[in-house]
């Protein structure tokens, strides 16, 4: 039977189902609030579903803790709870808020994927609307008719929710005081639906989700029907499902015709002005409230989210105390107590969610919620996923950790700051009709993919259309910490390719097995994927204006790859693989250039011979230089504005 994976957001809707009367947290909300229901007004007239819990215990006043989401505000009514948020800020008492964003569930208007942001908010304004606003008129609303409030109000959220926390941080209402937006989407062309425009196959069924209007106010999901044309009949094996289905195309025709957002995405295939207007970097400028963004190393959904605003809100707003809290969580992971903190097959540790419940996130709402003397937050709270220990910064990246480069060689062999050898040429053939899969597990039909962030690699090092390089064993301990930047000099006998770059850690033969894994399961000679990134090789000058390749032209494909905090211990090896299909995670691309994959056909999809040059390096550590502006680098004067 498949087994479906769902985002944290789902996960948690479905705890909500269990009754209070037999759910300890339940039953501890509803000795200490009481609730009601309320319909708020926003400046067009629109009213927003919002659930409050107030203390029963009247004799002092407490601030606001606020999650607006879309994935159903009415899971929290009839004092359903599920240990989010967490017992901790229950406990310490707190104005408890949930809301429907517009257009989601029991809140009128229409919804939309990250909503363009209006700059300058202007609640004389009751015609242009945004989050931003939204939030505005909501805290507005509730300070002046929420007995009891002290004042000060503080947003958090995951994924989604964790968007609107970042939203409702600019031209923030007085009152909003503090903001954690975790695992927080940025910009659905580079995390989430899309990986530098190159786009995730594997969230096919997720567009259910997001993709219709619902008819009527309504508590319960009204996309059900749409979910289940892929999962009425469970695809055992995703990898083979999808090579089926053929070209993008088909999945258009056979499950998403009448899905708006799948519309929207295969109608703009390029970082044009659909997309530019969706990213919400550009607006982080002079940020009022203390902001603590939140993410987990091995998030598949929105890593480059949290990474990209901590920077741009510490680059704009450099008098907000503004802190970033990174572990070893899947998305969402640090929400839920687990004992032993896992992922896939590597172990970390233990009750390391309850570290940051209570040692980060419960402290920072304390002190700027309840005015509380805590320890100050290190500007960076980061958790070695090499060493498996947490370790502060005083700035991310970190300058105190040296920059390496890492250089490939003849017969397989890493270096480590050279030597490079310009004469050498490693060649692949890339044929996107037996892709390389992006997990070495068979999977099912999935929602969103996750364990493959620390997968072993042995299988795709064993491939030959994937190049792997490896160093000796080390004699000391390094860190790799910062920014990742690849930098390849390429040719190939197509006009267009991906390129995917690993940067992988290979264990020692003698390394011991944990016993959270199957028997199967070795971890001797493990090759343990750190970080992975995609590159579609048509953006490599531009992302709104792609290019084809000339076969056999040398050309720069240079890239950023998500940062990384990872000890590679003595007796380990650092491996670096680069092939250029992941399948069924990143969709295939014909390698036969077309204006729009989306609309590729069978036959665009052709054989590539690759050939990677010896100048090429993977550079790791700091603040790397691109070749292309990063998103967050924008400037708002240079925006594309409605």
């Amino acid at each position: 039977m498949m087994t479906l994976r769902i985002p944290f957001c789902l996960i948690m809707l479905l705890m909500f189902a269990t009754c209070y009367a037999q759910n300890p947290d339940s039953l501890l909300l509803k000795q200490n609030y009481d609730l009601k229901e309320y319909r708020i007004p926003m400046r067009d007239g629109a009213e927003l579903f919002t659930v409050v819990y107030t203390p029963k215990d009247t004799s002092k006043k407490y601030p606001i803790l606020m999650n607006r989401t879309c994935y159903n505000a009415s899971n929290y009514t009839d004092y359903q709870y599920a240990g989010y948020p967490s017992k901790y800020l229950v406990e310490d008492g707190y104005i408890l808020v949930f809301q429907d964003v517009r257009g989601r569930y029991m809140s009128d208007g229409t919804f939309d994927n990250m909503r363009p942001n209006i700059p300058g908010n202007n609640p004389k304004n009751k015609k242009d609307i945004d989050e931003s606003s939204d939030t505005y008129d909501t805290i507005e609303w509730l300070v002046k008719n929420i007995k009891g409030n002290n004042g000060k109000v503080g947003m958090y959220g995951i994924s989604y929710p964790g968007y609107y926390a970042t939203a409702g941080t600019i031209d923030a209402h007085p009152a909003l005081k503090a903001s954690s937006p975790q695992a927080p989407i940025a910009d659905f062309f580079f995390d989430d639906f899309h990986h530098q425009g190159a786009f995730l196959e594997s969230y096919t069924a997720a567009f259910a989700v997001f993709g219709y209007q619902k008819d009527s106010l309504t508590r319960e999901p009204w996309y059900t029907d749409k979910l289940m044309r892929l999962y009425d009949n469970p695809a055992p094996d995703a990898y083979d499902f999808f090579l089926r289905m053929g070209p993008l195309k088909n999945i258009t025709k056979k499950f998403h015709s009448d899905n708006f957002f799948w519309k929207q995405v295969t109608e703009h295939p390029n970082y044009d002005e659909f997309w530019q207007k969706r990213n919400i970097l550009p607006h982080l400028n002079d940020i009022k409230p203390a902001v603590m963004t939140v993410g987990g190393w091995f998030d598949a959904e929105d890593l480059y989210g949290p990474l990209n605003i901590y920077k741009t809100v510490e680059a704009t707003s450099p008098k907000t105390e503004n802190t970033i809290v990174m572990g070893p969580f899947d998305h969402g992971g640090w929400a839920r107590e687990t004992g032993k903190t896992v992922h896939n097959h590597i172990y970390f540790g233990d009750s390391i969610a309850t570290f940051f419940l209570k040692e980060i996130e419960q402290k920072f709402f304390a002190k700027h919620l309840k005015d509380e003397a805590t320890d100050p937050l290190p500007e960076a709270y980061m958790f070695d996923t090499g060493s498996k220990e947490w370790k502060k910064f005083d700035q991310w990246p970190p300058e105190n950790i040296e920059a390496v480069s890492l250089a490939f060689g003849k017969n397989g062999k890493l270096s480590i700051n050279g030597p490079i050898d310009e004469t050498a040429k490693f060649e692949y053939t890339s044929d996107p009709k037996k892709p390389v899969p992006y997990t070495s597990q068979t999977e099912g039909l999935t929602f969103t993919p996750r364990r493959y962030m620390s997968d072993d690699q042995r299988e795709a090092s064993r491939r030959p259309d994937v190049l792997t390089f490896e160093t000796e064993p080390l004699t000391v301990d390094r860190t790799l910490a910062g920014e990742i930047l690849a930098k390849l000099k390429v040719a190939i006998s197509t006009t267009d390719a991906d390129f995917i770059v690993k940067v992988i850690d290979v264990y020692p033969p003698d390394h011991e097995n944990y016993e959270h894994n199957p028997d199967n399961i070795v971890m001797g000679d493990y090759q343990q994927l750190v970080r992975a990134e995609v590159f579609r090789g048509r953006f490599r000058n531009s992302f709104e204006k792609p290019e084809p390749f000339v076969p056999g032209k040398a050309e720069d494909v240079n890239f950023r790859l998500q940062d990384i905090l990872h000890t590679f211990k003595k007796g380990h090896r650092i491996m670096v693989q680069i092939h250029s299909t992941w399948f069924p995670y990143i969709d295939r691309n014909p390698q036969k250039y077309v204006d729009n994959i989306y609309e590729a056909n069978e036959e665009d999809f052709i054989k590539s011979n690759i050939t990677v040059f010896g100048s090429s390096t993977v550079e790791v550590g700091g603040t790397q230089d691109c070749c292309q502006p990063a998103p967050f680098q924008v400037k708002e004067e240079e925006m594309i504005k409605d």
